[in-house]
């Protein structure tokens, strides 16, 4: 029996047996521990575990201190600052549902009951010392099993966690990989998740293959003698998006939401706040600190305000008694001057002019705290990554299409030195692409398509019909070395395609017509068991086969590849959230580039990280295909918000690095290396103005 066939027997199961999604949270606990140890879903085919095992058996480092509902906090008494965690309890009563723990001057008590099918924990920090204790960094680990082993795996038996550290309105939306409900969610009821941190996560613990250990943390507090603060949550079952606000709302906790994320300066902000009237009817909200006129409209409160100042815009929410969330929106003065502006930065500050260096007229990182081309001529540093090809040819497909909508001739200039530089330098005469001058490094596949989209688009920029030739041979390159089974990220394949239409090159259409057709095919073939890539499964795999049979339909109009892009489109959907924020709302989960392609080398959540945006092609695509708008509205949003990776100034950054703490380390900052951001503003042309 085939995978697909078993992949499709097990979908029709899980649907056949699952009609109702409001079933029961099944828990153990660790006997010695008193953490839940497993966490599933009663009369759920999949018999899925939610949780990482932490007893060493998943990952040799996930050990039982990770466990759910065990954690740690730092307590400052008289001054003197203790880091303490809890992790065995003094009191373990009724199976783990009523816990006590001793650390240092607190005492943790947890309990656990049911209220229907739904599971309650409730954590209470109490001062039992004799002194006033200010108590910071309260973490409680969260151990989701979002981590990847392999497609199959994940699309059977892994969640994408989706967090919103909202404060009281705090939550955790654990879709199935697979896109398979039921999901699991979880809501606060009480206190508040004001961040969220990262932890497990180096070289030697699954790379790039693992998100590492989730810990949400409350806010800090100040405690007298015997004095308590407290968090408490609901974890459930539901269906989608849709029917987890709904269940968020019926539990009695607001869902705040705003038309978008990311504005420019004079565009009108629309906030929506949902939630239970009495819990609403005094609601208030402020505009960074300033108070903003509250409207009621049927069941819904509603803020409408004009985005008059550039930066960060945080909308505070006040309700209940003493309750509050947020929404995060960012400001700009202009798109199109901001875009602007990273185009001349690039040309002025990143190129580099060296005639005696055999990188000259290349695109390089820029690091913005030295202000200075990183050259990158040491080994000390992951240096693959910080190269003069590779992800830079991002700054030339950029550079192309912003050439096409402004026609300034600096852009041109700058272009016909790089398309030298890439002609010349990162390939040898039949075209073998590398990512460096020193032509020493492996044999990339992602690069052929890189740079056949740069020559593309130099054809449309020029009308020289090498260009279109150079396209052509750099993909048919990339097909000799690699065969048709490779998932490319980008792969040109209307833009190919009608650049050799309209060049005349009939015959090198038809060839390269059917080297699409090939993967296309290998594609429907695979179908949801994406074979394994430089991380084993991962959106920039998933979202670039949707738009590959999109625009396979698109050019030919065979049915089966848009029923294949159907079929796949909701597993690329479940990497996204829709949390109230500029970094997160449809941004793709991904956790490793700020490592591989950063200064400061940090591993963790990267929102955004421009490849998110490759997601944003795929709506487009499907939009062209289905003519749903709401997938090119969708597609608006993810560009718009992957814009926050620029500067008003001209500069770009790599990635943002969303927790708070990484491994212990601060985070929540922009990587000072402008190294491979600029393909979102590609994306950015491509789904606003179809370049």
């Amino acid at each position: 029996m085939s995978k697909q066939l078993i992949l499709a027997i097990f979908i029709v199961l899980t649907y056949l047996t699952q009609q109702l999604y409001a079933q029961q949270i099944i828990f153990r606990t660790n006997p010695e521990t008193g953490a839940i140890s497993s966490l599933k879903i009663a009369h759920d085919h999949r018999s899925m575990n939610w949780l990482i095992a932490t007893d060493g058996t998943q990952y040799s480092s996930v050990t039982r201190k990770y466990g759910w509902g065990l954690g740690y906090f730092t307590e400052t008494v008289n001054g003197i600052r203790t880091s303490r965690t809890w992790e065995l309890p003094v009191l373990n009563k009724n199976a783990g549902k009523q816990l006590s723990y001793r650390a240092g001057n607190l005492q943790v008590d947890v309990k656990r009951s049911m209220t229907g099918n739904d599971l309650i924990e409730e954590f209470v920090f109490t001062n039992r010392g004799k002194h006033t204790v200010t108590i910071s960094d309260i973490g409680i680990y969260t151990p989701f099993n979002d981590n990847y082993p392999n497609a199959e795996t994940c699309i059977t038996s892994r969640t994408h966690a989706h967090i919103w550290d909202g404060g009281n309105a705090a939550y955790i939306n654990a879709t199935h990989m697979g896109a398979n409900a039921p999901h699991l969610g979880l809501i606060v009821l009480d206190g508040a998740i004001d961040h969220y941190e990262i932890w497990d996560r180096d070289m030697q613990k699954s790379m790039s293959n693992t998100r590492g250990i989730i810990s949400v943390t409350m806010p800090e507090i100040s405690l007298k003698t015997g004095e308590k603060t407290s968090v408490k949550w609901r974890i459930f079952t539901h269906s989608g998006w849709d029917d987890f606000q709904n269940k968020i709302l019926k539990m009695g906790n607001i869902v705040a939401q705003c038309n978008q994320y990311t504005f420019q300066k004079g565009e009108k902000a629309r906030v929506e706040i949902q939630g239970n009237e009495n819990l609403l009817k005094h609601c208030t909200v402020t505009k960074n600190g300033k108070p903003v006129p509250v409207s009621k409209l049927g069941e819904r409160w509603v803020v409408e305000t004009i985005m008059d100042e550039k930066g960060k815009v945080k909308f505070e929410i006040n309700y209940g008694k003493g309750k509050r969330t947020h929404i995060d929106c960012i400001v700009f003065g202009n798109y199109e001057s901001l875009i602007a502006k990273r185009a001349d930065f690039i040309i002025d500050h990143q190129q580099l002019n060296d005639p005696s260096d055999p990188r000259d007229g290349a695109y390089m990182v820029y690091d913005n705290e030295t202000d200075k081309i990183f050259m990158n001529n040491t080994s000390s540093v992951s240096p693959a990554d910080r190269n003069e090809g590779a992800e830079r040819l991002g700054m030339g497909a950029f550079l192309a299409k912003q050439y096409l909508v402004t026609k300034n001739q600096k852009i041109r200039e700058s272009l016909v030195k790089y398309v030298k530089f890439v002609r010349n330098k990162l390939q040898y005469k039949d075209y073998t692409t590398w990512s460096s001058v020193k032509r020493d490094s492996r044999n990339r596949a992602y690069n052929y398509a890189w740079v056949a989209e740069f020559y593309f688009l130099m054809y449309k920029v020029s009308g020289d019909p090498q260009y279109a030739t150079d396209g052509f041979k750099t993909m048919k390159s990339m097909y000799s070395h690699f065969g048709h089974g490779f998932y490319s990220i980008g792969t040109p394949v209307r833009l190919g395609l009608n650049v050799l239409k309209d060049a005349g090159m009939q015959e090198e259409y038809k060839s390269l017509l059917a080297d699409y057709l090939k993967i296309g095919d290998t594609y429907i073939a695979n179908g949801l068991f994406y074979p394994i890539s430089e991380v084993n499964y991962e959106q920039s795999i998933v979202a670039p086969s949707i738009q590959l049979l999109c625009e396979l339909y698109l050019e030919t109009g065979i049915q089966k590849y848009l029923d294949e892009a159907k079929r796949q489109m909701p597993v690329l959907e479940a990497f996204a959230g829709f949390q109230p924020s500029y970094h997160m709302n449809e941004i793709s989960i991904r956790h490793w580039d700020g490592y591989w392609f950063g200064k400061y080398e940090f591993w963790g959540d990267t929102f955004p990280h421009y490849w998110s945006a490759i997601t944003a092609a795929a709506y487009h695509y499907y939009y062209q295909c289905t003519k749903d708008k709401n997938y090119q509205q969708r597609a608006e949003n993810i560009v718009r918000n992957n814009l926050n990776l620029f500067s008003e100034e001209g500069r770009g950054y790599c990635a943002y690095l969303y927790p708070q703490r990484v491994d212990g380390k601060m985070a929540g900052f922009y990587d000072p290396y402008a190294n491979d951001q600029d393909w979102a503003l590609g994306f950015y042309y491509l789904v606003n103005l179809g370049l």
